[in-house]
């Protein structure tokens, strides 16, 4: 049995080069055949009709006599054909689970019936499995798969399968070169398999120019003298890739007969990283808008990234009354070190200035300047978490945008001007703002299955009027699920609100608008110093548009139908000079057109189906958005 199994081993072809067996009656078989030997006092006649009255196995000990009978075509009560017998001999012992030592023997009952007795000789039992060469995979894992084949006859057929499901084993972890090098059997029944796992020799990065190599080797995870893995190759080409400094990533695998192990090449396409943007658009918070940027994504070939955007808007568009009509100014400046101390940390520090009419606060100016510094860290245990927390100042600046119009509404609803003041309050804060991200998406840009969550906690220290710092806290979770083919359903609840403190108004919670509930102007249902929402959006590719093109930019496109609804909590001064409802419910239809490195660009109609105290919006509202709605 041993000579059987290396043979095996070197050809792999074991039973399509073995010849059949050669049965012959009445003369001396050749030496390994099996045969089929008639009593000499009961020879039959070639033409005569026989019948096969019963069967009979001798031989077999651990193959039990049904599951020959099994292999054979006859049965008790056919006609005895010298011819089929022969086949079927051939058939048992192609199960592999008996030697070459297999005789058919007629003993004639009568002048019609015969008894036929199938003599056997199995091969010796499997009584153990040793397993040599495992590092990456655990022995239990492989003679989980090796001990159904444990105390039944060596068979060289069960034994490639099994080896085959071992492989398996190995490719399903990502370790696709993994091999089983060698079997080997002792007299005692052990058989002994060699493993080969796909030793990495060596590393080499190949077609970089600009970048600097150790920034490439630092975002590959492979290295020389371990166990080569294709999960981690792959890892390492998004990582690479991520990088947004190469348009191309591959690999290359080599192996080097000289040691058995194996040389890993990856291969990169540098792209221009520079970029100078100038854009147009339209968005509901800051209406028509022209916008200039710079970026550098391969910063000194360091993989660092810089960016510089200013961006001009007319305001916010179709705004209620509540909301200066002002020029929505912009500009903010961004530079990020991916790997800060090692591969799953980044540093990001950022500047920016803001200048526009106050969504929260209404007929108000609201000026922000401020700067944070944020570290973000990818938690390697667990993939689809990630870490960030923020350390950052900001000044806010509330300043009077229509006194007259203001002083109306107070004047309106009895309400002493004093309040303003407090509805004006800003203040220089310190802000510490940690968040924890779990991400499972299938895609960044255009999702159809996951989870995306997210909760932070926002702590202001007001350093110039410390009664009005406060904390808040928010949650979001977004669940993504695939229907049909193209198509996916959305279900988003969302939820915030001040833990401590004087929430000032400008920090506070609003609901209305292109993100958060549509069919709105921006926080017509509410302000408040908490809120809840939850919305439903069901997305649909453009009917038969993947019958019209090919191209990938359109057939991402997809027509949304929604439903929003929410409330907020302890609201403001403003719900009630404007007659805000404090909840809603709308429902409409909607388009979204997916932009690589931006996002989905959203236009939705929405139609208020709740309460909304007199807000003649009752047919509807056009909303316009960027990136994902919540």
């Amino acid at each position: 049995m041993r000579s059987i199994l290396k043979f095996f081993l070197i050809s792999a072809l074991f039973f399509t080069q073995c010849a059949p067996l050669v049965l012959a009656i009445e003369e001396a078989p050749l030496s390994g055949e099996a045969e089929i030997v008639e009593e000499t006092s009961a020879l039959i006649e070639d033409d005569s009709t026989i019948y096969i009255k019963e069967i009979e196995i001798f031989g077999n000990n651990l193959i039990d006599a049904e599951t020959i009978k099994e292999m054979v075509s006859f049965r008790e009560g056919y006609i005895y054909d010298k011819k089929i017998v022969a086949e079927d001999l051939n058939r048992i012992y192609r199960s592999g689970y008996f030697t070459q030592k297999i005789r058919a023997l007629p003993m004639k009952i009568d002048d019609k019936n015969i008894k036929l007795r199938i003599i056997v000789e199995e091969n010796p039992p499997i009584t153990d499995f040793n397993i040599i060469g495992n590092d990456t995979v655990n022995t239990g894992e492989l003679l989980d798969i090796l001990r159904q084949l444990e105390g039944k006859p060596q068979n060289i057929e069960t034994l490639n399968e099994a080896i085959e499901q071992v492989q398996e084993l190995y490719g399903a972890k990502g370790y696709i070169l993994a091999r089983v090098t060698n079997v080997y059997d002792d007299p005692d029944g052990v058989v002994t398999l060699t493993v080969s796992e796909g030793v990495i020799e060596d590393v080499r990065v190949e077609g970089i120019t600009k970048t600097k190599d150790f920034v490439v080797k630092r975002n590959i995870l492979l290295q020389p003298g371990t166990v080569y893995n294709e999960n981690t190759t792959r890892a390492d080409i998004m990582r690479l890739m991520g990088t947004q400094a190469f348009s191309d990533v591959r690999r290359d695998i080599e192996l080097n007969p000289d040691t058995g192990k194996y040389i890993v090449k990856i291969m990169v396409d540098e792209q221009r990283t520079g970029r100078l943007s100038l854009g147009v658009g339209i968005d509901s918070s800051s209406g028509f808008f022209g916008s200039v940027g710079f970026g550098e994504n391969n910063f000194r070939g360091m993989g660092q990234k810089i960016n510089a955007n200013f961006m001009a808007g007319t305001g916010v568009l179709m705004s209620d009354s509540s909301i200066l009509r002002r020029k929505n100014l912009q500009a903010e400046i961004s530079f990020l070190e991916p790997y800060f101390k090692n591969e799953n940390t980044s540093l990001g520090v950022r500047g920016y200035m803001r200048n526009f009419g106050s969504w929260q606060v209404p007929l108000a100016i609201e000026e922000r300047f401020g700067g944070e510094v944020t570290l973000a860290h990818r938690f390697r245990a667990y993939k689809a978490l990630s870490g960030a927390i923020s350390f950052g100042v900001e000044n806010v600046n509330m300043k009077e945008g229509d006194e007259p119009r203001i002083k109306e509404l107070y004047t309106a609803y009895n309400i002493p001007w004093s309040k303003r003041e407090d509805q004006l309050a800003g203040g220089f804060f310190f802000k510490l703002t940690p968040n924890l991200t779990y991400d499972t998406r299938d895609s960044a840009i255009n999702p159809r299955r996951g989870v995306l969550a997210n909760v932070s906690m926002e702590q202001a220290l007001n350093i110039t009027e410390f009664s009005n710092s406060f904390g808040k806290l928010n949650g979001t979770i977004k669940k993504f699920v695939p229907v049909g083919k193209r198509s996916s359903f959305v279900a988003t609840a969302k939820a915030g609100g001040k833990i401590n403190g004087n929430m000032p108004e400008f920090a506070a919670y609003s609901l209305g608008g292109p993100y958060s509930i549509r069919g709105f102007n921006i926080s017509e249902v509410g302000t408040g110093t908490g809120f809840m929402m939850g919305s439903a959006e069901l997305r649909l590719p453009l009917p038969f548009i993947d019958r019209l093109t090919t191209n990938t930019f359109i057939n991402n496109i997809r027509v949304a139908t929604f439903l929003d609804a929410g409330k907020t909590f302890d609201s403001f001064l403003t719900d009630t000079l404007y007659g805000r409802p404090g909840y809603a419910i709308a429902t409409g239809i909607g388009l979204r057109v997916f932009i690589p490195g931006i996002g989905p660009i959203n236009l939705d109609y929405g139609v208020p189906i709740s309460n909304t105290k007199g807000i003649s919006r009752s047919k509807g509202f056009f909303t316009f958005g960027m990136g994902e709605m919540f």
